[in-house]
């Protein structure tokens, strides 16, 4: 498969540039975009596709692969790259243990990334220098953000004021969540970012951001309405089942394909005990 796009940034030295690629092409959800600032790679993609990211790579000088989390399309390739570059990629403590393990993967998450390999990682440290020395050094911040996954760091630099966001972004409504995902932790890693001096968002299924802030407070502000809807309706006496088809539709294909691990009913049922005072 071919790139299905390119992103870029132009900021002088710091100028980020990103592609996209993916076996589908159903919705962001089914694609993925690898950034590139400098000699440094935000995540590593999924493995179905390393034929075009290692074709896309070859040329580039690469020092330092930055790992957000460890789900099969942020660290799929992972292993691949630190061969092809040979560098020790950076991952969260919390996450390292998966990706030198290994883990499994729904049939689902299989089917559209592809299987994870498994790699050996050094921590991602609370601050570093990347690109050092070069015209396009620049200080990072990891901020540990869980909720979608424990381990979800998303990557600060506060003197570019842009934020790499892992997948806490990519709507600004949710229709779905995970079962292993938690929404309060979510929630308050929504609130943990926008306290953050940045502009550009940069999110590996929507694109680049420019309004990056304003667009996590307008996904906060739906949460916290979806949550206030969830509840005043279960206080009137409707199920859960009545709620989830009030506020988001019937539960869809993408609920029954991955076995009720994507649903709808995942989102209400912990919106309605999320704490709103």
């Amino acid at each position: 498969m071919a790139v299905r796009n390119t992103y870029d940034h132009k900021n002088g030295p710091h100028s980020v540039h990103g592609f996209r690629t993916g076996r589908f092409d159903f919705g962001i959800n089914t694609t993925f975009i690898i950034y590139q600032l400098g000699e440094t790679l935000i995540d590593a993609g999924p493995t179905n596709q390393w034929p075009t990211i290692k074709r896309v790579l070859k040329p580039l000088a690469i020092k330092t692969l930055l790992i957000t989390h460890h789900h099969e399309d942020h660290s799929g390739n992972a292993n691949r790259i630190s061969k092809l570059k040979n560098l020790l990629p950076y991952a969260p403590a919390l996450g390292q243990e998966k990706l030198a393990k290994g883990y499994p993967t729904p049939l689902i998450q299989k089917l559209i990334w592809g299987s994870p390999l498994k790699v050996k990682t050094q921590t991602l440290p609370e601050q570093l220098i990347i690109n050092e020395g070069s015209d396009s050094q620049a200080r990072v911040i990891a901020i540990p953000t869980p909720g979608h996954a424990k381990d979800l760091t998303c990557l600060f630099f506060p003197d570019q004021k842009y934020l790499f966001s892992g997948d806490m972004y990519i709507s600004k409504s949710l229709k779905y969540l995970r079962s292993d995902e938690n929404l309060t932790q979510l929630i308050d890693s929504l609130k943990k970012l926008i306290a953050l001096d940045f502009n550009i968002l940069f999110c590996p299924h929507r694109g680049i951001v420019e309004a990056g802030k304003q667009a996590l407070e307008d996904k906060l502000k739906n949460l916290l309405t979806l949550c206030s809807q969830a509840q005043e309706l279960m206080q009137q006496g409707l199920t859960e089942a009545d709620i989830v088809v009030k506020l988001l539709g019937p539960e869809d294909g993408l609920a029954k394909l991955s076995k009720f691990n994507i649903s709808k009913g995942n989102l209400i049922r912990q919106a309605m005990r999320h704490p709103l005072n």
